[in-house]
């Protein structure tokens, strides 16, 4: 008798302005999957794995050409997808990824005014085979969002509103572009209304 073949887990990606607060309601996505009981990996770009994390250090502190920006994203998400991404996949489990691709087209192509054309062909080279699944993006007034940065910026953060704005721009346009795959929340309501959308839409999505 044949083993009876693992379904693929489910690939879901979280992206947004910086400041928008994603990060603190990635959490509870990940609670609400997990009392599903889900196996989940969550995971993190640019970084995910000790190299990766090595390459995100240099990325948020140190100065570079656009084109080795985006070399060194990709680099680092190919690592992620080899050491983590495509093997908790492979298993069954669902992957909570902090940022993807979508960032590339938002940061490098729209915040850096690139060719787009690099994404499109770094991103085909990666990963031809694997696009999110579900995508949440934590949508904000720059303005608003870079008010709400308490630390210390990195490189991406320190950049000038109009960067900014580029940017938000970028991931707006990707929506109109794939609305079915993206899950948009307005970051400027209440967190407590965020995170109950957020279990709403997990507690029962698949």
């Amino acid at each position: 008798m044949s083993e009876q073949k693992i379904k693929r887990g489910r690939f879901i990606t979280v992206e947004g302005v910086d400041g928008a607060g994603k990060s603190s309601q990635i959490q509870v996505i990940a609670e609400t999957i997990r009392n599903r009981g889900i196996e989940l990996v969550i995971t993190r770009e640019p970084g995910g794995t000790p190299t990766a994390e090595k390459i995100r250090e240099i990325l948020l502190s140190e100065p570079m050409s656009p084109k080795c920006e985006a070399l060194l994203m990709f680099a680092s998400r190919q690592e992620n997808l080899d050491k983590v991404i495509r093997p908790a996949l492979a298993a069954g489990k669902w992957v909570l990824c902090d940022r993807f691709t979508d960032a590339s087209y938002a940061y490098q192509v729209y915040g850096r005014e690139q060719p787009k054309e690099w994404v499109d062909e770094l991103s085909d080279f990666v990963h031809h085979d694997l696009q999110p699944d579900r995508t949440v993006l934590f949508d904000l007034d720059t303005d608003i969002a870079m008010k709400r940065l308490e630390r210390k910026l990195d490189r991406f953060e320190s950049e000038n509103s109009e960067f900014h704005k580029r940017v938000r721009k970028g991931y707006l346009k990707l929506v109109e572009e794939q609305p079915d795959r993206f899950l948009v929340v307005d970051s400027s309501k209440p967190k407590e209304e965020i995170s109950q959308l957020l279990q709403e839409e997990f507690s029962t999505w698949d």
